[in-house]
């Protein structure tokens, strides 16, 4: 399925309700509420073992007026944090990161990245993997020029999903080492649950959640979590 329509529109939900949400079974794509009585459609993308799938978001493939939308709703979220720095994560948190740090009101952000340049030191490093890219090990770095801006001070993390919970554990290990005090983490979307016992004690502020889909044979229903 061709996902270029998606992430680029909102529309208003029925009857400014977003309760009334339409129910499963769910074919291609899955509604979910973003605020002020508005929906955005997400693809459902099936996992590689064919019966489960989940809801997806390519942040730096939807228009302008999504990509704002979340920042206000990040920034609104992460206000009562208090961070002195705003943190962004690659690759997709790279694009919300300083436009939560601006309506934050601060002069700048922290970039992480997947890229060693030669000047890095591997002990600001951790090992992640990822969800989209299971097959593909990486590292997570941070400059080491960057530590004067972190050293000492309060510091929200932000990406577009958290999923498992990896990425946001390994950038925690690695602003710890900078001296940095971590005290939250901001996502657009929580996929799933499985991130929650990973990350527990942090705390994570989502826009919204969506569940794991199973197969069935009218299409795709939500998966109850497993108690805690």
């Amino acid at each position: 399925m061709s996902t270029e329509g998606f992430w680029q529109h909102l529309y208003p939900s029925p009857a400014g309700n977003p309760a009334d949400l339409p129910g499963p079974p769910y074919t291609d794509r899955f509604p979910v509420p973003v605020g002020d009585g508005l929906l955005l459609d997400l693809p459902l993308r099936t996992l590689p073992e064919g019966d489960h799938a989940v809801a997806s978001i390519i942040i730096n493939q939807a228009s302008f007026v999504v990509v704002d939308r979340f920042a206000d709703a990040l920034a609104a979220l992460g206000r009562g944090l208090a961070p002195d720095v705003v943190v962004g994560l690659p690759t997709l948190g790279l694009t919300l990161a300083p436009k939560v740090a601006e309506r934050l009101g601060h002069a700048h952000y922290v970039p992480m990245g997947y890229s060693r340049k030669f000047w890095y030191d591997e002990a600001l490093s951790e090992p992640v993997s990822s969800v989209t890219t299971p097959t593909q090990p990486k590292r997570l770095y941070l400059d080491p020029n960057l530590i004067p801006r972190l050293a000492g001070k309060r510091v929200v993390i932000v990406d577009d999903v958290v999923s498992r919970g990896t990425t946001v554990t390994a950038a925690r290990r690695v602003l710890d080492r900078a001296g940095a005090a971590t005290v939250g983490a901001l996502a657009i979307m929580g996929q799933t649950e499985r991130w929650k016992s990973v990350l527990d004690g942090l705390p994570v502020r989502t826009v919204f959640s969506t569940p794991l889909f199973e197969r069935r044979g009218d299409g795709w229903w939500p998966v109850a979590p497993e108690p805690r």
